[in-house]
């Protein structure tokens, strides 16, 4: 995201007021076309984040694949690892 300063594209003057410091100026103009350019970054932003929401209320809501039981077929064979042999 920009900072407020990053939308001020025109001059910023810097002005003294009676008995005070120096105070930044922006003209009327430029701040306005900064607002536009703040309002529809934001509206971005807020497309992008309402885009994340609703993938990530997806995610949650789709159901997790249930674990599949192992199939047992009876013509399956068991093959040990080891012979008798090399177990004792």
């Amino acid at each position: 995201m920009k900072n407020p300063a990053d939308y001020l594209e025109n001059q910023v003057f810097e002005a003294r007021r009676p008995r005070k410091e120096m105070q930044p100026v922006v003209a009327y103009a430029a701040a306005v076309q900064a607002i536009e350019a703040a309002l529809a970054d934001a509206e971005k932003y807020k497309y992008l984040l309402m885009r994340a929401l609703r993938r990530h209320a997806d995610d949650l809501a789709a159901p997790a694949p249930a674990a599949q039981p192992a199939t047992t077929d009876a013509e399956a064979t068991v093959v040990p690892m080891y012979t008798l042999e090399q177990a004792a």
